[in-house]
């Protein structure tokens, strides 16, 4: 019984740490990245549509990304998805076949404005974990007349070892993410 709970509770804990890796991959650093662009939503012929879906991405140099449609008729939605994107600051332009989205230079403020978001996402990752570790500490207590308290609480403890352990995870990937943001 505490092996499922524990199974649970490590499951969702890895996909928050998942999500949070995620997330992070789509803050802007000095380098073009497809990722960047990953959970971009295009207006495809009035249905919001993730763009891996409708194209291609790829670098074309350390500041620029192509993307290569696969229906010409969404470039244009693809543009002003790209346009409206927050935190990106770049303007797409097209020759009719592919999009060149080429990346400003990130000032020192940008860079400290990205950090403060990566540290908040972390946040929400590690509050995330915590509900987690909530929801399998209740679990716990629910088994209390079933498997005695002391195994309860040897449970407890173990319980909070692996929230400690994700939280690390989470706190190492953001670290290594505000690196590479304020690497010039």
């Amino acid at each position: 019984m505490i092996e499922e709970v524990f199974a649970d509770v490590r499951e969702r804990m890895t996909k928050a740490v998942d999500a949070a890796k995620e997330s992070f991959a789509t803050v802007r650093t000095g380098r073009a990245n497809p990722a960047l662009l990953q959970n971009l939503q295009v207006d495809y012929y009035g249905t919001p549509t993730p763009l891996p879906q409708l194209a291609s991405v790829q670098n074309q140099d350390a500041r620029s990304l192509l993307i290569t449609p696969y229906d010409k008729g969404a470039m244009k939605g693809i543009e002003q998805a790209i346009r409206d994107m927050p935190n990106l600051g770049a303007n797409p332009s097209n020759d009719g076949n592919v999009i060149r989205v080429t990346l400003p230079e990130l000032t020192e403020e940008r860079r400290k404005e990205f950090v403060k978001i990566v540290k908040n996402r972390a946040e929400d990752a590690r509050v995330a974990v915590r509900g987690v570790r909530r929801h399998g500490k209740d679990e716990l207590d629910a088994l209390k007349s079933e498997i005695g308290e002391d195994d309860v609480a040897r449970a407890e403890k173990e319980l909070e070892a692996v929230t400690k352990q994700f939280i690390e995870l989470i706190d190492d990937a953001m670290k290594r993410k505000e690196a590479e943001l304020l690497e010039v």
